[in-house]
């Protein structure tokens, strides 16, 4: 249910679904329920093989009393194709009418022309057609409801995307842009007032929720300007499903340029740091240790000494466990060279 919630969230999606759903309403509901196909002005050709049977028994039967050879004649031919079957139908099994009569018919209907020569096979029951004015109609209809589906659909993206550029217009910020405010916002350790060796590099790593490919990485170099490795910070482990990303453990490296090995902790939330089977599966990466305002964690290489302090953070809400994913985080980086 959360991760339909997620999804429904994006435009593209909400206007797809827009789409599909008018276009059910459209071609189904209103083209089928509400303004079904109507049958009118059917000739005696669309009659279903019984019922031009029995036309043409009324039109033989009016013969015998009329002995009208033209009418019997537009009568039969107005049955088209489907004439020469009813007829042949009716000899076969004239019923109450007498065959003499059934026979002069046929020579009446044959005198002036003859009989249409377009048969239908044996067995093979001639089915209606709509009328001009029906099919018209219907085509119509459908293609008014696929054009206002089609409008339909592009209004809501169109109102979707308009809507994500109205916030970016006035100014929302994005999880990337809350991130880099709050870093720039993070008070610096002075560890030159604490009576500590000044760090050669510090820098500020920070996340927010939402910034699913958060992935902090900065060039460790010597004061006179000489590349000595690099150190970073990125997402390890995420819980649960949806989006945006439930982050519960980031990977905190140091690579040295003089070191064949690249050093790795995971900082972990109270919750995965508590439960066994996530801890021995990020063991796997880093050595663990539990995120704590406050806290600090050190890396070390054959030539370089990272301080990792945590300046900030704070826990999610939601249907996951308590303290189980970060909210924000905020991390100081700190470099000595050995």
């Amino acid at each position: 249910m959360n991760q339909i919630r997620e999804y429904l969230k994006k435009p593209l999606v909400v206007g797809i679904l827009g789409f599909v759903v008018g276009l059910i309403i459209g071609l189904y509901v209103l083209g089928y329920a509400l303004f079904p196909m109507q049958w009118y002005d059917a000739g005696p050709s669309d009659l279903q093989a019984g019922w031009q049977q029995m036309w043409l028994r009324m039109s033989i039967i009016s013969y015998r009393a009329t002995g009208d050879a033209a009418t019997a004649k537009t009568e039969f031919d107005a049955l088209e194709a489907g004439g020469p079957t009813a007829l042949a139908a009716i000899k076969a099994s004239p019923g109450s009418i007498d065959p003499a009569v059934i026979t002069q018919f046929e020579a009446a209907v044959t005198t002036a022309g003859q009989v249409p020569s377009t048969t239908v096979a044996p067995g093979v029951t001639p089915t209606a057609k709509p009328a001009a004015g029906g099919r018209s109609s219907l085509l119509t209809l459908l293609i008014v409801m696929c054009v206002v589906t089609l409008l339909v659909g592009a209004a809501l993206i169109a109102y979707f995307i308009l809507q994500g550029r109205k916030r970016a217009g006035t100014g929302e910020p994005t999880p990337q842009m809350q991130a880099q405010e709050a870093a720039r916002q993070a008070e610096w350790t002075d560890y030159a007032s604490t009576g500590e060796q000044a760090p050669m590099a510090q820098f500020m790593a920070s996340y927010k929720a939402g910034d699913d490919l958060f992935d902090d990485s900065f060039s460790i170099d010597s004061p006179s300007g000489e590349f000595l490795g690099e150190c970073g910070v990125g997402i390890s482990e995420t819980i649960g499903v949806g989006e945006p990303k439930k982050v519960t453990a980031f990977e905190v490296w140091l690579f040295d340029k003089n070191d064949i090995q690249t050093v790795t902790k995971v900082l972990m939330s109270a919750h995965a740091f508590s439960d066994p089977t996530i801890r021995q599966k990020l063991e796997a990466k880093g050595e663990p240790f539990q995120a704590e305002a406050g806290g600090q964690t050190v890396l070390e290489t054959a030539t370089l000494r990272l301080a990792a302090r945590v300046v900030d953070m704070s826990y999610g809400q939601g249907a996951l466990p308590e303290n189980s994913f970060f909210e924000s985080l905020i991390l100081e980086l700190a470099i000595w060279q050995k």
